[in-house]
């Protein structure tokens, strides 16, 4: 959510960042007027309440009987009036607040001004691309003849973009999310990658955390992760009033709603890891074939608390961090930075990992970090207190550690033999206790 001042003083470029995200520029001056109207009503229900607390004490000094029932009466309708005003206060500021959380963030000055993904603009690419000698599977293929995933009995038992990890993948999976959580933990790695982002820039380890994997509406709308361009993505729990989450984030960044944090304490990392839901509302027909695009999956999803200066280089640590564990793995990638037209709304500032996949000869995206500013803290309340007692909003930042079923794809595909087996990359052998993974 924009501070209310800085759309009074700017409704043009707030016009425009809305053109730029492919929101009505026209709710800018909904959300001015009623803002007019809520200050109105505000103004008259002051000087009524200030009316009524001048009677109060007028009354006490009156003797006369029948004078006093004139005041009394006055007063009554004083009440009456103030709480009309009070409700038309309750509805007009609730409309107001729903409207301005509509309003996307303001973009940082190097993200790219774009339509659609075409406009994207790539940063930089590391590693060789992948080369067989034979016509390279993709991960289906070899998923199926290996026995590692089964997405025609989960198709049976739930429906259409759900799947069976099986055997060795299921042990992958495991091991992803040991060796994570070991990456993240581990003073001396996080340190070097602070290091290669700036020199001496803060090294602080994750707290890690299995957070609820439900979340109330409210706090859903509150993480701007709940709004009407995307709310119908999202698995709703009528009786319960809950929604399932589609992200680690999505319950990990209300931690400290209405929170003061010291500065002293920032950043405050954490590593989550969720399984997470999706409906994928607006992608009917698109990579139905396999485990890349599905209704339900697990990933381990990175946040943090910052100062505001901090979090630029925050998300570029965060970047770092993704870069270090895709390295790792020896899997080709590209980064690349998000155009106006293809990031979402509360992002600052979107970076995207995409990985190689050998069967569609293209990099999908696997990782995606998001620098949101205040954007949700002002929502959430979440501030921070100076070492000089002034208090201001924190900013916030999230990645992607590791999306597991993406992360396989990319494996299973780059990894893959001639015969159809798969060599397990070597940085998860010691976790999985696998080296291979061919047919029993």
């Amino acid at each position: 959510m924009l501070d209310i001042n800085f759309i009074r003083k700017n409704p043009k470029i707030v016009k425009e960042t809305c053109r730029n995200k492919k929101v009505d520029p026209s709710i800018v001056d909904q959300v001015l007027d009623l803002d007019k109207k809520r200050r109105s009503v505000l103004q008259n229900l002051e000087s009524l309440l200030a009316q009524k607390n001048k009677t109060n004490k007028e009354i006490v000094a009156i003797k006369d009987p029948a004078q006093k029932q004139t005041i009394i009466a006055r007063m009554k309708k004083i009440s009456t009036e103030a709480g009309k005003l009070q409700e038309d206060l309750r509805v007009v500021e609730q409309e107001f607040i729903y409207l301005a959380q509509e309003i996307p963030n303001l973009v940082l000055e190097d993200v790219p001004i774009g339509r659609d993904a075409r406009d994207n603009k790539i940063i930089r690419r590391w590693g060789r691309l992948t080369s067989f000698d034979f016509k390279p599977k993709d991960h289906m293929k070899l998923g199926e003849n290996l026995d590692i995933i089964d997405t025609k009995k989960a198709a049976k038992i739930t429906g259409s973009r759900f799947a069976y990890l099986k055997n060795a993948a299921a042990l992958l999976e495991i091991a992803l999310i040991h060796y994570t959580f070991d990456i993240l933990m581990n003073k001396k790695i996080i340190k070097k990658i602070a290091n290669s982002v700036e020199n001496g820039y803060n090294d602080k380890i994750f707290t890690p955390v299995f957070p609820p994997a439900m979340i109330r509406p409210d706090i859903f709308r509150k993480m701007a992760r709940l709004s009407e361009s995307d709310k119908d993505e999202r698995y709703y729990l009528q009786k319960d009033n809950l929604y399932l989450v589609g992200s680690a984030e999505h319950t990990l960044g209300p931690m400290h709603m209405n929170e003061i944090l010291a500065e002293e304490d920032l950043p405050i990392r954490y590593a989550g890891f969720t399984t997470n839901f999706r409906r994928e509302a607006g992608s009917y027909g698109k990579d139905v074939h396999g485990i890349l695009r599905m209704h339900q999956f697990d990933k381990i999803e990175m946040l943090s608390f910052t100062a505001p200066e901090n979090s630029r280089k925050e998300q570029d640590f965060f970047v770092a961090v993704q870069e270090y564990l895709v390295q790792s793995l020896k899997i080709p990638y590209q980064v690349v930075i998000m155009c106006t037209g293809d990031m979402s709304g509360p992002d600052a500032r979107q970076i995207d990992i995409e990985c190689w996949m050998p069967s569609q000869n293209c990099y999908r995206e696997t990782h995606t970090a998001d620098l949101m500013t205040d954007y949700q803290a002002r929502r959430l309340n979440t501030r921070l207190r100076r070492r000089d007692g002034k208090l201001e909003f924190v900013h916030m930042n999230d990645a992607t550690a590791f999306a597991i079923g993406r992360t396989l794809i990319a494996i299973f595909e780059n990894y893959q033999r001639k015969d159809g087996s798969i060599k397990v990359p070597k940085i998860l052998q010691k976790y999985s206790e696998l080296t291979e993974i061919k047919k029993k």
